[in-house]
Formats: C-alpha cells, structure tokens, sequence
C-alpha cells in the first residue's frame, strides 16, 4: 500500500501542470506595476482601430481574455482586416501571447504609420513572425518567431497549432537594439538603425532600389516598401493573413 500510495503521488508530481512561461514572466518583471500598460482589456477592441480606417468588423472578436481572428467571418471579397493601437510607441518591451490555427499564418508588428503610400502595416512596420512552423512551408527567415525576411532563426522550443506561445519583443531605439524572447528563450538580438540593418534590408523582399541583384530563394517577393523600418514611433500591428489566430495578455512597458 505504501508503495502505491508513493506511485500515485509521484505521478501527479509530474503531471501536474507547471507556471507558463507567461505566468513566469508576469511574476520575474512585476507585470501588474504600473509601469506595465494593457493593450488589451479581454472585453473589448477598445484602444484599436482597422488598419488606415476607423473602428473593427466583427471578423475581430473580444471574449474571455482572448481577441480572436476568424476568417469564416469575413463578408465575400472584404480582405485587409489588419489592426493596430490607436497609441503609437517608440522603445518599450511587448509581452504576448499567440496561438495560430493548424496551417495559419499571421503576425505581430511595431513601428506601423498609417496615411497615404502606406497600403498595410508592412510597408513601414517591422514583423515578427507568427506561424504553425509544423504545417505551414516556410524557411528559417519565415517561421516564427523570426524578424520575417531579416534575420533567420536557429532552433527554438515552439509550441504546435492550437497551443500558446509567448513573445516578448523589446525594442530599444535608445542603445540601437532589438531582441526577440519566445517561451522564455532568447532568440536573437538586431539593430533597428544604422549599417548593419541598412544591409540586412538591402538583402530582403522589402528592398525597393535593386531588388532584381539581391533576391534570392529565401526573400523571392519583392515588396514595394520605400519608408519600411524608417520610423521610430509607431503603433502595435496584428496581421490578417487569411487564417485563424488567437491572442491574449497583451501588454507594453515603455523603456
């Protein structure tokens, strides 16, 4: 009897459910201070806006902490769903939380200036990827959570479809600095400015001046996107790529 009792209790040692890693990050940086500002209240599209317009269609929703995109919602022909804050931000660290559809794509932006010229979030906003790594083809300077077409990545723990990842994107304009975290792993770190990420967009999709000498298999869609990574203020992107995406604990501390 002792030996099953010592069996049962060991299985649920190991069985039982462990912090998240946003649950650790929340309590590691004090995540409810008030230095840490919602983007999200759970309820709400409150503090976001359609992309160059006003307000959000439904294809948006608001439930139980989690802001949903659903394409099944999407009226015939109705594309470009793309939102952002009604804020605009400049160095700050992002914390948040994903999880993406079996086969989906879509993806988390900074730095975004709306107006004429700026036909969607990437022709100015930077992009972290977010993806089902498993099921959507893609190289290492597409999958997630790459700085998409910038900076490929090495292996990271990425959690499947269905399941939440957590992102913590930090962007310094201060030291000349970015940094990409994901599920408690640091990824990378990049230049915002300067020579180094003049050449790392001079080899992408989004390099307007001689895209024909510089395209390669990796970045073979060029992208007419002549202010891309120009602006330091801007707002917080989520990308409608076609495919259901989940997001939930959004949350921004200005540095």
């Amino acid at each position: 009897m002792k030996k099953l009792i010592l069996g049962i209790f060991t299985v649920a040692l190991f069985t039982s459910s462990s912090p998240s890693n946003y649950e650790t990050f929340s309590k590691n940086n004090r995540e409810n201070d008030k230095e840490w500002e919602s983007l999200f209240d759970g309820k709400s599209l409150n503090g976001w806006h359609r992309y160059n317009l006003r307000g959000i269609k439904p294809i948006w929703t608001a439930k139980k902490g989690v802001l949903t995109f659903d394409p099944s919602l999407r009226p015939n022909g109705d594309y470009g769903h793309d939102i952002v804050t009604d804020k605009m931000f400049k160095s700050f660290q992002l914390s948040i939380e994903w999880n993406i559809s079996e086969g989906g794509n879509s993806g988390i932006f900074w730095g975004v200036q709306e107006g004429a010229g700026n036909n969607r979030p990437y022709s100015t906003g930077p992009e972290i990827q977010v993806l089902d790594n498993e099921n959507f083809e893609a190289n290492r300077w597409h999958k997630a959570p790459a700085l998409y077409d910038l900076k490929p990545l090495r292996r990271i723990k990425y959690n499947k479809y269905g399941e939440w990842n957590h992102l913590v994107l930090k962007v310094d304009h201060n030291k000349n600095i970015g940094s990409i975290t994901f599920n408690g792993q640091k990824v990378y770190d990049f230049p915002l400015y300067g020579p180094e990420w003049d050449t790392m967009v001079s080899r992408s999709k989004f390099n307007g001046d001689s895209y024909f000498e510089n395209l390669t298999p990796e970045h073979s869609f060029f992208t007419y996107a002549p202010f891309f990574g120009k602006f330091k203020t801007g707002s917080i992107g989520l990308q409608d790529h076609g495919h259901t995406v989940r997001y939930r604990n959004i949350k921004i501390r200005k540095l």
